[in-house]
């Protein structure tokens, strides 16, 4: 039989074992708790290396910042380079000629002014050692429409009459503007109707000075007419040639181009008519260069050399297909394509007398047409030379259209 003190122990040794077993439970799970602990903590320091060679990377080797100042320095000193330039520009307004039976042959009067008009245009510049070389319009977009100039030529018998001091004249235009001044920018006075009677009290280039119809200040010559609208022509009335002499009869490479040729209508005719006109494009417009000299004071054999050289004798493509004799907009990379088109060849030799007049043979602020100032943005004098500066790339330009003006001029 077991005594009493040893059934008194077992118990005891019960509980102890119990609370080993806890304990020993209770160790193990504060071991696993702290494995886990460690590992996500080093989970978690990988992930934060990870981090900093992710940013590394972006960093892109921590390469320098661009230095924008010093890489445009850089392009402007090589050797070519481009530049794409947007402006907003004058839209050059066309001018249609209409015959008139009644005005003798020569005699030309404006019934409707131009006016220019706006468009946005988009030209790449190239340069070569900090000098532009070429430019080329590679896009425009009109932002104020222009209007047409109508001018009515005479075809009918008689020679045209010089106005003086005296006369009387009448407004060709439905809108005659009547100024304080002989200017375009002056006030304006009074707008009178087409045909209103007018005196002329002095002559001061293109502007006469005139009193009548309730209106007494300075109207442009070009928009009246000696011609009483009542009445017909009168070919006994005191008539005289406006362009029947004076003419230069030999040119030099230098010759100021911005001065009329001073030949008549009859001596144009002379000069343009050639056998190396197949298509006689020349002969059949003659009288537009004898007009241009009328309006804008442009040399016209200038204008009639410049078409022949650069339409071959208005046998090009671009002469034929687009009436364009003088290859205006078409930029070397896609001559064709680029060049405008027009309705008949009065309006290009019109349209290229005006651009020679206001961007390239006079200074800026110089007045010309339409009581206009040059914009002179071409000018680098009035010469051949001069106009080759900016008008054409090719160097002998001026060489080639010399020597057309000196085979129509020694044909007189």
């Amino acid at each position: 039989m077991e005594s009493k003190d040893e059934k008194s122990k077992k118990p005891k040794l019960l509980v102890k074992n119990i609370l080993i077993f806890f304990v020993t439970i209770i160790m193990l799970l504060c071991f696993v708790a702290c494995y886990n602990y460690y590992l996500s903590k080093d989970e978690v320091l990988a992930k934060e290396t990870s981090t900093e060679i992710d940013n590394q990377s972006i960093k892109i080797s921590n390469a320098p910042k661009i230095n924008l100042e010093e890489l445009i320095s850089t392009n402007s000193q090589s050797d070519s380079t481009e530049e794409f330039v947007t402006e907003e520009i004058d839209l050059e307004y066309i001018t249609k000629y209409q015959t008139n039976p009644e005005l003798p042959t020569g005699a030309i009067q404006v019934i409707q002014e131009g006016r220019e008009g706006k468009q946005q245009v988009t030209t790449k510049k190239v340069y070569e050692n900090g000098e532009v070389i070429s430019e080329e319009q590679i896009s425009s977009k009109i932002t104020k429409a222009s209007v047409n100039k109508i001018v009515e030529i005479g075809s009918g018998s008689g020679r045209v009459y010089k106005i003086k001091e005296g006369d009387t004249v009448y407004t060709t235009s439905d809108r005659a503007e009547i100024r304080v001044e002989p200017n375009e920018e002056s006030r304006k006075v009074a707008t009178l109707g087409k045909g209103a009677e007018l005196t002329v009290l002095s002559i001061s280039g293109s502007w006469y000075q005139i009193n009548g119809s309730g209106a007494r200040g300075y109207i442009k010559s070009e928009n009246t007419t000696y011609i009483d609208p009542n009445k017909k022509y009168e070919e006994e009335k005191e008539q005289q040639s406006s362009g029947s002499g004076g003419h230069i009869s030999s040119p030099s490479f230098d010759m100021a181009l911005n001065k009329p040729s001073g030949l008549s209508l009859e001596q144009f005719k002379k000069v343009l008519t050639d056998s190396k006109d197949k298509n006689k494009v020349m002969q059949n417009n003659t009288e537009y260069f004898y007009y241009i000299e009328q309006q804008y004071n442009i040399n016209g054999v200038f204008v009639a050399a410049v078409a022949i050289h650069e339409s071959a004798w208005g046998t090009s493509r671009i002469a034929q297909n687009k009436h364009n004799l003088f290859g205006y907009g078409a930029y070397d990379s896609n001559p064709y394509n680029g060049a405008y088109e027009f309705s008949d060849y009065s309006e290009s030799i019109d349209l290229i007398a005006r651009v020679f007049v206001k961007y390239y043979i006079n200074p800026e602020g110089t007045s010309i047409y339409g009581g206009e100032k040059a914009s002179g943005k071409y000018y680098n004098g009035s010469t051949l030379s001069g106009v080759n500066t900016k008008y054409a790339t090719d160097k002998n330009w001026a060489n080639a259209v010399y020597k057309h003006m000196e085979y129509l001029y020694n044909k007189l």
